[in-house]
């Protein structure tokens, strides 16, 4: 009973890892998103189109998706604290790579290499879930993934005022330094914990390492209905992340009139706004998750219909209304994470621990093969039309075939927690 009610608390150095993964991901969507704010320098050093700029953010994202899953199967395998240092490693050298490179097409191919350290976060979200217990990892996911947006906020900082002094590849350097240092800190300072020590089911369980990565174990993932559908609802769900975070800077310069002051006043607030919509929408699955088993994907579909009806009227608020936009954006970021920390631990709520990171790395597999095309696709659109029509339309689209993705996985993750809530503790009697 004792062993039980501690599975409810944190693991002994869950505050340490989150702290140094929070650090780890706040530096690396700094550097990640800084190609965002510095698209313009960057088109103007190069002399290239909006569609050759996109194609230098698409580059990245198939490389992402395509080293997924060989970093969830080494995560499941392997140490995963060295694992995430030697990707910390890994950002920092090609991002010098990429500060370095003379010419366009030596730009385009070295930001694709750096999509290979991208798609390492798999290991971490594995590596939290096993210091945090379940009912309290969705809050705990929300506020991993401020990291997020308060990355692309200091890489928007870094990239109007240091940028705009100093240069962008100088941007690179400094960021590059960064992962460098980060890559040391998390081999030293960041331990592994058993994989499914956090579950409720094994508090009892000895030698958890006994149950091991398998791919049975992984072909059963898809006769997992809810999982399935989130694999799906993953497919589109991205593209108005990547549309937004790598247009919306150049949208408010070329087709609002923004300077960069009148940008940042719009943004700050905006991103501020968005980092706290995480922790909320983590918060309230964890809630709505004690009531009903289908409490987090009603959270996430709620944040996604929100935010589609908000988004669609801000993009409609003419151009010189800057105090009504900035405002209607704001209310508007400040829904559209709910999904993201709720997706994350239904994804645990239904998979083995030791798959987790396979699991996780699929369905971000699944993400970057759809949403990889979707900067260069907006781009496209943007230089047949206009650059907000094609935020809009990407954007709505996407998050209207979401809601119905997670009304429908609604109707079976019920079933397939209590299934997987059943095999642990029958693992927990052997």
């Amino acid at each position: 009973m004792r062993d039980a009610m501690n599975k409810s608390k944190p693991s002994d150095g869950a505050r340490s890892a989150f702290w140094i993964m929070f650090g780890f991901m706040l530096l690396h969507q700094a550097d990640k998103l800084l190609i965002g704010p510095l698209t313009t320098q960057i088109m103007g050093t190069f002399q290239i189109t909006r569609t050759q700029m996109g194609a230098v953010t698409t580059g990245a994202l198939i490389v992402g998706a395509i080293c997924y899953p060989l970093w969830g199967w080494l995560y499941d395998r392997f140490s995963r604290p060295k694992l995430l240092a030697l990707a910390s490693l890994l950002w920092g050298s090609t991002t010098w790579l990429n500060a370095i490179v003379p010419t366009y097409p030596l730009f385009l191919i070295t930001r694709a290499g750096t999509g290979i350290d991208d798609s390492s976060y798999p290991g971490l979200y594995s590596l939290i879930s096993d210091y945090y217990p379940p009912k309290k990892r969705g809050k705990i996911y929300g506020f991993l993934q401020v990291a997020q947006p308060a990355g692309y906020l200091l890489g928007m900082i870094l990239a109007l005022a240091f940028g705009a002094t100093y240069g962008w590849r100088n941007v690179f350097f400094l960021t590059g330094s960064l992962g460098i240092i980060l890559s040391v800190i998390i081999f030293l300072f960041v331990k592994d914990r058993p994989r499914g020590s956090a579950e409720p089911e094994l508090a009892a369980t000895e030698h958890l390492e006994r149950f091991k990565f398998s791919w049975r174990t992984v072909g059963g993932l898809f006769k997992k209905k809810s999982l399935v559908i989130l694999f799906l609802q993953g497919f589109i769900g991205v593209f108005p992340w990547n549309v937004i975070t790598y247009w919306i800077f150049d949208y408010l310069k070329s087709e609002r009139g923004y300077d960069d002051t009148q940008t940042l006043l719009t943004m700050v607030p905006a991103i501020i706004i968005l980092a706290a919509g995480y922790p909320i929408g983590g918060a309230l699955g964890d809630r709505l998750f004690k009531r009903t088993l289908k409490g987090r994907v009603i959270v996430g579909a709620a944040g996604v219909a929100i935010g589609c009806v908000l988004l669609w009227i801000t993009m409609k608020i003419p151009a010189p209304d800057k105090l009504a936009f900035g405002i209607l954006l704001s209310i508007t970021a400040l829904f559209i994470p709910w999904a993201s920390p709720n997706v994350l631990s239904s994804f645990y709520d239904v998979t083995e621990p030791e798959i987790r990171a396979t699991t996780n790395a699929a369905q971000n597999f699944v993400e970057l093969a759809g949403s990889a095309m979707a900067p260069l696709m907006a781009g496209i659109i943007a230089d047949r039309s206009s650059l907000g029509g094609a935020i809009l339309i990407i954007c709505t689209v996407s998050w209207i075939i979401c809601f119905g993705f997670f009304i429908f996985a609604g109707r079976f993750i019920p079933k397939d927690i209590s299934d997987l809530k059943e095999k642990l503790a029958a693992r927990a009697m052997e």
